[in-house]
């Protein structure tokens, strides 16, 4: 219904952005919403798609074309809905994604929240041969960090982050386990997540 959404970052938040059109502010979710952060009041195009159920209407978006692609590709594999699609973009590495549906690598793809084998199993035979014009020139990092300002205190960016990865469907447990490792750093939010995530797909 949407192809895109131009307008400016009016919010950024754990599990959505708010971007103002016309008077207009439309939540939309996306797989790392902290890496808009440094847009905010900046007028941006924001790739969306409308997923329309009979328990749930919601806007998602992204920062390209091929990013939103391989998110609808990933909802029509059964077991995926948008929260468990949204988790695996949010590694910031469809690239790396494309490869193990690729190689067949289902122990790489069980790592994502909610990917057990039977679900990795059925995007590799979904999937399989289906994505290679989506390989890596294609796609910006959604963890770019030179796109982030250092505007949060440390604790802040953290705390931040870990509500991220807990709207993205990693368990309390799995959280606990690399936020020692996090504390150590001192980074922007989108930094911890990027950290983060990296640990927990080890």
């Amino acid at each position: 219904m949407y192809e895109f959404i131009k307008g400016k970052i009016d919010f950024v938040g754990p599990e959505y952005i708010v971007l103002e059109n016309n008077g207009i502010g439309y939540q939309i979710k996306t797989p790392n919403p902290f890496s808009f952060s440094s847009l905010a009041g900046q007028e941006i195009t924001v790739f969306t798609y409308h997923y329309v159920r009979e328990d749930i209407i919601s806007l998602y978006g992204f920062r390209s074309r091929e990013e939103k692609h391989l998110f609808t590709k990933l909802l029509n594999v059964s077991g995926i809905g948008p929260k468990g699609a949204l988790a695996i973009l949010a590694s910031g590495e469809p690239e790396q994604v494309i490869t193990a549906i690729e190689n067949e690598d289902e122990a790489f793809l069980v790592k994502f929240p909610g990917v057990g084998k039977k679900t990795a199993r059925q995007m590799i035979l979904d999937l399989k041969g289906k994505l290679p014009d989506l390989m890596p020139d294609f796609f910006p990092n959604l963890f770019n960090a030179e796109e982030a300002e250092k505007k949060q205190h440390r604790s802040e960016a953290l705390e931040e982050a870990l509500m991220a990865l807990a709207a993205l469907g990693y368990s309390e447990k799995e959280i606990k386990k690399i936020t020692p490792g996090l504390k150590k750093e001192q980074l922007t939010t989108d930094q911890y997540i990027k950290l983060a995530l990296q640990l927990l797909l080890k």
